[in-house]
């Protein structure tokens, strides 16, 4: 069995059995010297520490991804039905809404619904709240994924646009957050997760309103986390880097523009859809239960220059 010195808790040995799946788990022994010092554990015994990847399913929760049609959206969606987790699904088109939602239930087995959903419209966010309260339970996650992008300089870019990013982006999340925290707070517990971008941490000319909204939502994922922290309440933000999806369309199909993104990406290419499983699964499970108002950043090493 390998073992080390920790300076803080002595002789450490470290045991791995049963790795299959979600049933797999590590043991960690720390074991405290008998003399010297005051000790860290309550008795001489060994303390055992398991950890279990069950940690990570969402057997009987329930999550809403806003704009989980399609792209990272739908990725996460997946993602979550893949670890237990029941669907709510949105989309301006009902028909596209209702045929993912089909999917994903048929994919994972698991029960999820697809509803014609305006994020900017709160009594048509209402109405799927209701919904997925009277069809699922409530919702026990939600997912903030809905967005636009706008690339044109400040000079040339018509208000209107400004308006339309901001009301997608940053009001949209607010309006799905006040939304099911009610529901979140009468259970005790829930989780949401806002999709904010590196154009959050770093600006980006020809991004103004894509860059003002994603910095906007990284400071309302730290105020809510305050506010909802004592309910049970995580709130986080994940901050995506260049993802090949239809609203990067436009740089995909320019070989210079999507040479020039990729020589600020170190790991060299742009990411895949699945590389944000992982971080979501733990932002939505007891894995992240003492986490919150922060910011989880997967961008192939863009912000770490």
């Amino acid at each position: 069995m390998p073992s080390s010195v920790s300076p803080l808790f002595g002789p450490l040995e470290i045991s791995k059995s049963g790795l299959t799946g979600l049933k797999s788990f590590c043991v960690l022994a720390f074991h405290q010297p008998e003399s010297g010092g005051d000790r860290l554990v309550n008795s001489r015994a060994s303390r055992i520490a398991i950890m279990s990847l069950d940690i990570f399913k969402l057997n009987g929760k329930v999550a809403w991804i806003t704009g989980g049609t399609k792209g990272l959206g739908l990725a996460m969606a997946n993602a979550l039905a893949s670890v237990g987790a029941d669907i709510v699904v949105n989309s301006r088109t009902r028909a596209e809404a209702e045929e993912t939602a089909k999917k994903i239930a048929g994919e994972h087995k698991c029960r999820a619904i697809g509803l014609e959903t305006d994020v900017t419209k709160p009594e048509q966010v209402s109405s799927l709240v209701k919904r997925a309260a009277e069809e699922l339970g409530g919702i026990d996650i939600l997912i903030n994924n809905a967005g636009v992008n706008v690339r044109q300089p400040t000079i040339d870019l018509p208000l209107e646009e400004w308006q339309r990013v901001l009301d997608i982006n940053l009001t949209g999340p607010f309006i799905c957050s006040k939304a099911v925290a009610p529901q979140m707070i009468k259970k005790g517990w829930g989780r949401i997760i806002h999709l904010s971008s590196i154009l959050g941490h770093v600006g980006l000319a020809g991004r103004t309103p894509y860059s003002a909204t994603k910095g906007g939502i990284l400071l309302l994922t730290k105020t809510q986390a305050l506010e909802f922290a004592t309910h049970g309440i995580t709130v986080n933000a994940i901050c995506p880097g260049p993802f090949k999806t239809a609203m990067n369309e436009v740089l995909l199909k320019d070989p210079e523009a999507f040479k020039a993104f990729v020589a600020k990406i170190p790991i060299g290419r742009w990411g895949y859809l699945n590389e944000l499983d992982g971080a979501v699964i733990f932002l939505a499970s007891e894995a992240s239960s003492f986490m919150t108002g922060a910011a989880l950043t997967i961008d192939g090493g863009w912000t770490a220059q």
